[in-house]
């Protein structure tokens, strides 16, 4: 069953009606409708369609996923798709909703699948009950507000993770792997935000300066801080997408560093070790020398063994090659 509602005189007057009733609602010159539907059939759409006058090219994109976030104008109504977000900040990962709407003059229909909750919205609504006065434009501006709102949150739950990415880059302890396998997925979700929201831009623009439907008709103000927001989470999105590249670069770097940490302190320590190699080897030659079998000759080498092995050691530890 879909949800319904209808409004008059700043009051809800009807509420989860059959879509049958929508006309008789419809035929009060005072009185504007809500109807809500959640996955609905074609054959949903085409008779709220028949009762709204609606365009079958409409219809069909309604039925269609994956549509770009938009606002289509058509004769007598328009047709918007926007996309709701949410971010698990556990595993980096951001999902979203479609989120489709038909828009008369005084009719208004969202379409969704159950990955949406609509009660945010009609919960958006009623704790801005001041406004229903405004009628469609106080329904249109509550389902966008709501969602960029959604959107805006999902930015700064980004932000939280990339700042705490960037604080774990120089733990003393290497999370090499942790912190590209984190990056990524935040650089994929930051993307995925960016591509549902940037065209948020133009549908709000398109209800604010190109609105010959009045859909915006005395809540302009509304729908700018709307637009406002919108702006503020691309921006961010673009800042944070630049933020990841320049932490994935900063992370190559560091692993370059620490790497070359590794291999000077190794050379050192292959220099100390060839000192005592040289001086047994030479030691070890198969011809009589001064001190060959004798015990001073022994003490002699293991002398000769550690002064050069301290000398080196404590050259290297200056030069903070250790």
């Amino acid at each position: 069953m879909p949800r319904t509602r209808a409004y008059r005189d700043g009051k809800i007057v009807g509420e989860d009606f059959p879509l049958d009733d929508i006309s008789d609602y419809l035929a009060n010159g005072d009185c504007f409708v809500w109807a809500d539907f959640e996955s609905p059939t074609r054959e949903d759409l085409e008779k709220v369609g028949d009762e709204l006058d609606l365009h079958e090219l409409a219809i069909e994109d309604a039925l269609v996923p994956g549509q770009r976030s938009k606002i289509d104008r058509y004769d007598r109504f328009l047709f918007a798709t926007v996309y709701d977000t949410t971010f698990d900040a556990d595993s980096g990962d951001l999902t979203s909703a479609e989120v489709k709407a038909f828009i008369t003059h005084r009719a208004l229909v969202t379409i969704h699948g159950e990955d949406f909750d609509i009660g945010v919205v009609s919960k958006h609504w009623d704790d801005n009950k001041d406004l229903v006065s405004h009628g469609i434009p106080y329904l249109l501006w509550g389902l966008l507000d709501s969602i960029v709102d959604r959107q805006y949150v999902c930015a700064d739950g980004l932000d939280g993770e990339i700042d705490g990415l960037e604080d774990g880059m120089f733990d003393p302890k290497p999370q090499t792997l942790d912190v590209q396998r984190r990056s990524f997925a935040l650089r994929r979700s930051l993307v995925q935000l960016r591509r549902v929201v940037t065209p948020m831009r133009e549908v709000l623009n398109t209800l604010l300066r190109r609105d010959d439907m009045n859909t915006t008709k005395g809540m302009g103000p509304y729908y700018q801080d709307v637009y406002d927001h919108v702006l503020r989470v691309t921006e961010q999105t673009d800042s944070l997408r630049d933020l990841v590249s320049t932490i994935l670069d900063t992370n190559l770097s560091i692993q370059g560093n620490r790497m070359n940490l590794v291999m000077k302190k190794v050379t050192s320590w292959a220099a100390i070790i060839a000192v005592p190699t040289a001086v047994t080897g030479f030691f070890g030659q198969n011809v009589p020398f001064p001190g060959y079998s004798t015990w001073p000759g022994f003490v002699v080498s293991c002398i000769v063994i550690v002064i050069a092995s301290v000398v080196l050691y404590f050259s290297f530890k200056k030069r903070d090659w250790l």
